[in-house]
């Protein structure tokens, strides 16, 4: 799971900027947003330069004993 539609939001950007930065779709971005995929450990860390956030903040933690 990740936290990139929240950081988008406290940051005022649009999903279709950040697919034009990232060199993806705005459907590819769409669907990280939404968590129906999940980018690459390489394009998390693009995604997290492009926002200025570190990638931990992008990510959210699960318990795993659920």
């Amino acid at each position: 799971m990740n936290r990139i539609k929240e950081v988008l939001e406290e940051k005022g950007i649009k999903q279709i900027w950040l697919a034009e930065k990232l060199g993806k779709s705005y459907n590819m971005v769409n669907a990280y947003a939404k968590n129906r995929r999940q980018p690459s450990l390489e394009d998390l860390y693009k995604i997290a330069k492009i926002l200025n956030v570190g990638a931990k903040e992008l990510l959210v933690e699960q318990n795993l004993e659920e």
